[in-house]
């Protein structure tokens, strides 16, 4: 007798064995799934809640997950969880505002001083251009449009109307924006002509044409105006930097119809009827 007949198992009866053993292996996972479906919910019956305010309108699914990890959304009353799903019948609060509740539309011109980021909010608690928003506008969900970087100042948008934001801010929209540059010494022609054409930056991007014209020269110094389309980022100072130019000053002074003009420093106001209506069209 042979060692396997020994044991009692033949081949043939430990193949079988096997075969019946994951058999019911399948089947318990199998089993498991079909729990898992019945107690979770359809996807197509609740969404992701940073999807769900995306698609409110309010603003993108990135910021969205900002709202809540910082506790601003609540769903049902309850602070709101990273990861969430909701379903339709669900209430979701912002700052205490249903979401897709209309709310009175608001168009703002800040003249933003240096050393202020363009931006909602600040992980390392710098000030930002809402700092500056009059308090009968803070229960108003306002953002930015475009952004000014922290050494630069003057005109930007804020507003919560948020499809007019997107058109505006859209790479293919282009709305002209003109600059006041001032600049250390005399600036010599062939950098401004170099600008003018239009250059390829140290990092490798291209810059299109540009509106250059040179003014006065208070102290020795060069106050040049740029007009632009294009709008990369930081373009004005890298390209002067790039001619071998030091900009002393950056202001933006228009942004398609609006214009600065004796706005004061941190100063806000609201834009006017017409100016919205050419903004709109503009846009």
């Amino acid at each position: 007798m042979s060692a396997e007949k020994a044991a009692g198992k033949t081949p043939w009866k430990a193949a079988g064995k096997a075969v019946r053993n994951n058999a019911r292996k399948d089947a318990g996972k199998a089993i498991g799934k079909m729990a898992e479906r019945v107690a979770a919910p359809a996807e197509g019956e609740s969404l992701r809640l940073n999807k769900a305010i995306a698609q409110s309108g309010m603003c993108s699914r990135r910021k969205a997950d900002e709202l809540i990890a910082q506790g601003r959304v609540k769903v049902n009353g309850l602070p709101a969880a990273e990861g969430q799903r909701v379903l339709p019948s669900d209430q979701v609060t912002i700052d205490g505002q249903p979401l897709g509740a209309s709310e009175e539309l608001v168009y703002l011109m800040l003249n933003k001083p240096v050393q202020v980021v363009s931006t909602a909010s600040d992980p390392e608690g710098r000030q930002t251009v809402l700092d500056f928003v009059p308090p009968r506008y803070r229960n108003l969900r306002l953002y930015p449009v475009g952004r000014l970087d922290f050494f630069s100042e003057g005109l930007i948008l804020l507003t919560n109307d948020g499809p007019l934001a997107h058109r505006l801010m859209h790479p293919s929209h282009n709305q002209s924006k003109t600059y006041e540059v001032l600049v250390r010494g005399v600036a010599p022609e062939s950098a401004l002509e170099t600008m003018r054409r239009g250059m390829v930056l140290a990092e490798g991007d291209r810059t299109a044409p540009v509106g250059i014209v040179a003014g006065a020269t208070p102290r020795g110094n060069t106050v040049l105006t740029f007009t632009l389309r294009q709008g990369l980022n930081r373009q004005i100072r890298r390209m002067c930097r790039d001619v071998g130019l030091t900009i002393l000053k950056l202001r933006r002074i228009a942004e398609g119809p609006l214009v600065l003009g004796r706005l004061g420093s941190g100063e806000v106001r609201e834009l006017t009827a017409d100016e919205v209506a050419r903004l709109k069209q503009d846009a």
